[in-house]
């Protein structure tokens, strides 16, 4: 399996869309794991009776490192073989996994050690997801690349959203121990694609200190006024909107007086929100500004938020829920993309992972604040409010408005 530098011809396109899809594929499994791993985590501290503010630490917990490696791990994606990178991060991840569910059948995995591990497999996923993002312009050309970059998000979010589903199915059938289990298996397969993937060497270039390639990268996005724009966007979206994401379970347990499987049929509405919000988001690419995209996505979202926080009833809400994701993906996926549109190809490592860096920290930072408003208020009112914020957010493209769909060329 290899990956050819050259300019695609009838014969090479078709070769380089099976390389990317299974690619692609294995990053589905992995990232379908660690949302499971996650659901695990998540109802294992919620059904020991924690408090709402250490279960909404699971969501910090498996962002917040994604914030503060996303730049050294886009750094090394811009300097070193990318696929030596995915496969070291994928193999620790293994190894961390395995560890969680060897000391979650001993009895041992007490909420610290659960909260810890968590946060080592969100490095790791912060060190694969920068060199994933990095490769897809290798991969395919860049009349393509939006489409790529929106094809890899859809996968992302697909499992971001339905794996919490599948894994609150596995909880409910098997326990917690179960969702670690799983998420150790699904790491094989990404490790068996890359182990097989022969990628040509790139041209021999210097190597430079990490700090002064990171400096670099810094120093590209404090000049250009997109990129500026699509970080402050990116942080502000996630840290307002996260309080449905971390505080899932306690909606489940506290507004619905239900068990794990209701959470997982909550998170299941907002992946078939997020599936279709990542489907059609090449749709409204095509037709509609990015401003106005954003916009109305937040204001779906913070409806959706609201709508959950008055108690409707669970069929209500899983509707309410898949109108959410289908807003939250359709941001995610703009900021995702227009990062990568705007970034010059030498820098698209470092750029695309201060993008994640600032969305990821978002969450971890929103579901922080989300998690001790809701320990302090209750989950409906912590809901509410951070609805009503995003309801009130958009008014920020009067004064930042979000860069238009061309990018510049490089």
């Amino acid at each position: 399996m290899t990956d050819s530098g050259r300019t695609d011809s009838g014969t090479l396109a078709p070769l380089r869309h099976r390389l990317f899809l299974l690619i692609l594929f294995g990053s589905l499994l992995s990232h379908f794991g660690n949302a499971i791993q996650s659901v695990g985590a998540a109802w294992h501290l919620t059904a020991s009776g924690q408090p709402a503010d250490i279960v909404a630490l699971v969501q910090s917990a498996a962002n917040l490192p994604i914030m503060l490696l996303a730049l050294p791990a886009g750094a090394w994606a811009d300097m070193f073989d990318k696929r030596r990178v995915m496969l070291l991060a994928q193999c620790t991840m293994l190894a961390l996994s395995i560890t969680l569910a060897l000391l979650s059948f001993g009895g041992i995995a007490s909420p610290a050690l659960i909260i810890g591990l968590t946060a080592l497999l969100a490095s790791g996923v912060a060190c694969f997801n920068p060199a994933l993002a990095a490769s897809i312009g290798g991969i395919v050309p860049r009349a393509e690349l939006a489409a790529a970059v929106a094809l890899n998000i859809l996968a992302f979010n697909v499992a971001r959203s339905l794996g919490p589903a599948l894994g609150g199915a596995i909880v409910a059938i098997g326990g917690a121990k179960a969702a670690f289990v799983t998420n150790a298996l699904s790491y094989l397969a990404v490790i068996a694609i890359l182990w097989r993937w022969r990628p040509e060497p790139a041209a021999p270039s210097e190597r430079r200190p990490l700090l002064a390639v990171i400096g670099e990268g810094f120093r590209f996005a404090l000049h250009s006024s997109a990129i500026r724009t699509i970080l402050l966007r990116a942080v502000t979206f996630t840290t307002t909107g996260s309080a449905a994401w971390a505080l899932m379970p306690l909606v489940a347990t506290q507004l619905l007086d239900q068990g794990s499987v209701t959470f997982g049929l909550l998170l299941g509405a907002l992946g078939l929100g997020a599936v279709i919000g990542a489907a059609s988001s090449t749709w409204f690419r095509a037709r509609y500004a990015s401003e106005t995209i954003i916009r109305a996505a937040g204001i779906l979202y913070g409806l959706g938020c609201v709508g959950v926080a008055l108690r409707p009833g669970l069929l209500p809400m899983l509707a309410l829920l898949v109108v959410s994701g289908a807003g939250w993906v359709q941001a995610l996926s703009g900021f995702s993309v227009a990062g990568q549109l705007w970034s010059p190809r030498p820098l698209v490592g470092r750029i695309t992972a201060m993008v994640s860096s600032l969305t990821f920290g978002g969450i971890a930072l929103g579901s922080w604040l989300w998690g001790h408003v809701a320990q302090d208020h209750g989950v409906a009112t912590a809901l509410t409010a951070s609805g009503l914020a995003m309801i009130l957010l958009p008014l920020i493209g009067l004064v930042a408005p979000m860069p238009k769909h061309e990018a510049p060329t490089s």
